[in-house]
C-alpha cells in the first residue's frame, strides 16, 4: 500500500501484509509520543506479558485469559498452575479433525448456543462462504440462538431430521436459552421418528460442564471440552469453532488458527510503536480524550464481513462496558457504543450522521484488496467498492465548505483504514485476533477487567420470578422484592389478554 509522500510514515503500519493507515486520525508526532508514553506508564507492556504467561489477569474471577493457547499451533508449552495446557488443547484438535471427516451424508447441522457460543462460528461460516474455490462440504449450517421460537421454527422447517446433527454449545450447560432450544430440537427429532439411540448419536456438546452435558443425554465421547480460562466471546478458537472444520475442512480451521497465532506473536513481541492492536487502541483513546466520543463504528467494505460488527459489539461492550475499574474506582472512559454493517450499504443508511451530525464518531474502515468472488464483473465491482471506501474516509476527514449551510461538511471526523490482502481463513483469524487484542489493550489502558461480565447476570436473575408470574396467568400481581410496580403492571397487562 503506497501513500503520498506528504503523509508522515508513522501513519502506516503493517504485519503479515495487513496494513493500518491512521492518517485521518489527526494525531501528530507529539501526540503519538504522549500516547505511547502513557501506555507504558499504564503498564500495558507488563499486561501483555502477563496475559501470555497465564497470569490471573481476570482478577475478579481469579483466572487467566489464555484463549491464545487455543491457536498455539507450535504447541509451545503454556503453563497454568504448573501444568502445560497444550496436550489437552492438542487432543481437542485431534477430535475436531476426526469428527470433521466422519459426518458424510449429513445435510444439516443445528448449532445451538448464544452470545460467545454463537457469534464467532456464525461469523466465520458466513465470511468463509465467500472465499472463491474454498472446500465446502455443502452442509446447511443453522445457528439457533434466540429463545424466540420464530428462529427455531424457521430452522426446523428447513432441516432434514434423518440426516441432521446437533451441536449444543454452553460453557456451563445451564444457559436457559440454549438448554430450552436443545430440548425443543430433541423433541422435534423424536416427533420425526428418530429413536433414542439415533438421537443420542446425533447430539454433540461443547462444554466445560461434562457432567451436565451427560445428564442431558450427550454421549461422553460426543462431548468436547473447553476450559474456565476461555471466555465465551473468545471461544471460537476452541471446539466452539467445530462448524468451521465441519463445513470447510480441518485444514481450513487450522489456517484460521494460524492467522490468529500470527497476530498473537506480533502482539506479544512487537514494540508498542509498531504494535497494530495497541496503535488501534490508542487511536480510540485519543478520540475519547479529545472529543469525549460515545460511539464507534466498524464498517467492513466486504459483504462477507457483514457479521463482523455484531461480533465486535459483544467483544467490545461485554468486555469493556464497565463503570468501575480493577480497583473498584469509577472509570474515566470505558467502551463506547459499537455499531456498523457492510459498506457500501451502510453509506445509504447512517452515514448522513457521520458526515453532518453533531456527534463525532470514529470509524474503522476495513477493506480487502482482492475481490470476494470469481464472477466476470468482480474486478470492476471491487474497484467501485474500494473507491467508495476511500472516498467516504476522505470526505469525513476533509469536509466541504459551501455557501448553502445544508451543503457544509464539517470534516475532521477521524477514521482508520485497515487493509487485508485477501479474505481467507488465515486473514479472518488474524483480523479477529487483532480486534481481541485491541479490546484487551483498551481495557488495560482504562484499568478495566476485559474478561468478566457481571452486568449480564442481574437481568437473568430477575427473569425467573417474572417468568413464574407470567406462567400464573394472573392479572393481580403485586409489586414485591423481585418485581417492581411498573413490571407488575406490565405482567398484569400481558396476563389480562
Amino acid at each position: 500500500m503506497s501513500l503520498p509522500a506528504s503523509l508522515p510514515p508513522q501513519n502506516l503500519h503493517s504485519v503479515i501484509d495487513i496494513s493500518l493507515d491512521t492518517a485521518y486520525q489527526g494525531i501528530d508526532d507529539r501526540a503519538w509520543q504522549s500516547l505511547f508514553a502513557g501506555a507504558r506508564q499504564s503498564g500495558l507492556e507488563g499486561f501483555i506479558a502477563d496475559m501470555f504467561a497465564g497470569k490471573h489477569i481476570n482478577n475478579s474471577e481469579d483466572r487467566p485469559a489464555l484463549h491464545s493457547a487455543l491457536r498455539n499451533l507450535s504447541q509451545t508449552p503454556v503453563m497454568i498452575a504448573g501444568a502445560d495446557v497444550m496436550p489437552a488443547v492438542a487432543k481437542v484438535w485431534e477430535r475436531i479433525e476426526v469428527i470433521s471427516k466422519q459426518w458424510d451424508g449429513v445435510t444439516d447441522v443445528i448449532h445451538i448456543g448464544i452470545g460467545g457460543s454463537d457469534f464467532g462460528p456464525r461469523l466465520a461460516i458466513e465470511a468463509l462462504a465467500h472465499v472463491p474455490g474454498i472446500q465446502n462440504r455443502g452442509m446447511h449450517m443453522h445457528f439457533l440462538a434466540n429463545i424466540d421460537t420464530a428462529e427455531l421454527a424457521r430452522i426446523l422447517a428447513r432441516a432434514k431430521p434423518q440426516t441432521t446433527r446437533v451441536i449444543i454449545v454452553s460453557k456451563s450447560f445451564t444457559t436457559l436459552e440454549t438448554t430450552m432450544n436443545a430440548k425443543a430440537v430433541v423433541a422435534w427429532l423424536k416427533d420425526c421418528g428418530r429413536n433414542p439411540e439415533e438421537i443420542a448419536q446425533s447430539l454433540y456438546a461443547v462444554s466445560a460442564n461434562v457432567a451436565a452435558a451427560k445428564a442431558f443425554g450427550i454421549l461422553e465421547d460426543h462431548i468436547l471440552p473447553f476450559w474456565d480460562w476461555v471466555g465465551g466471546r473468545y471461544s471460537v478458537w476452541s471446539a466452539v469453532g467445530l462448524p468451521i472444520a465441519l463445513q470447510y475442512g480441518f485444514e481450513t480451521f487450522k489456517q484460521f488458527l494460524a492467522g490468529a497465532q500470527a497476530m498473537d506473536l506480533h502482539f506479544q513481541n512487537a514494540p508498542l510503536e509498531q504494535n497494530l492492536p495497541v496503535i488501534m487502541a490508542l487511536t480510540l483513546l485519543y478520540q475519547q480524550e479529545q472529543h469525549d466520543i460515545k460511539a464507534f463504528a466498524a464498517i467492513p467494505y466486504a459483504d462477507a464481513l457483514d457479521w463482523f460488527p455484531k461480533w465486535l459489539q459483544q467483544l467490545d461492550m461485554e468486555s469493556n462496558g464497565k463503570s468501575i475499574d480493577r480497583d473498584g474506582k469509577p472509570v474515566k472512559h470505558s467502551s463506547p457504543v459499537v455499531f456498523g454493517s457492510a459498506g457500501s450499504n451502510a453509506q445509504h443508511s447512517y452515514f448522513q450522521l457521520f458526515h453532518q451530525g453533531t456527534e463525532i464518531i470514529p470509524i474503522d474502515f476495513i477493506a480487502v484488496r482482492e475481490p470476494m468472488s470469481d464472477r466476470p464483473e468482480a474486478v470492476a465491482h471491487h474497484r467501485i467498492l474500494l473507491s467508495n471506501c476511500l472516498a467516504q474516509a476522505q470526505a469525513l476527514a476533509n469536509g466541504k465548505t459551501a455557501s448553502n449551510p445544508n451543503d457544509v461538511y464539517p470534516g475532521k471526523r477521524p477514521s482508520n483504514l485497515l487493509l487485508l490482502p485477501k479474505l481467507d481463513a488465515f486473514y479472518l483469524g488474524a483480523l479477529l485476533a487483532l480486534y481481541e487484542h485491541r479490546t484487551a489493550s483498551l481495557g488495560a489502558l482504562w484499568n478495566i477487567n476485559s474478561f468478566d461480565q457481571p452486568g449480564v447476570e442481574y437481568g437473568k436473575v430477575l427473569a425467573k420470578p417474572i417468568e413464574k408470574a407470567l406462567a400464573s396467568h394472573q392479572n393481580n400481581i403485586q409489586a414485591n422484592a423481585d418485581i417492581d410496580a411498573v413490571t407488575a403492571a406490565r405482567i398484569n397487562f400481558l396476563n389480562s389478554k
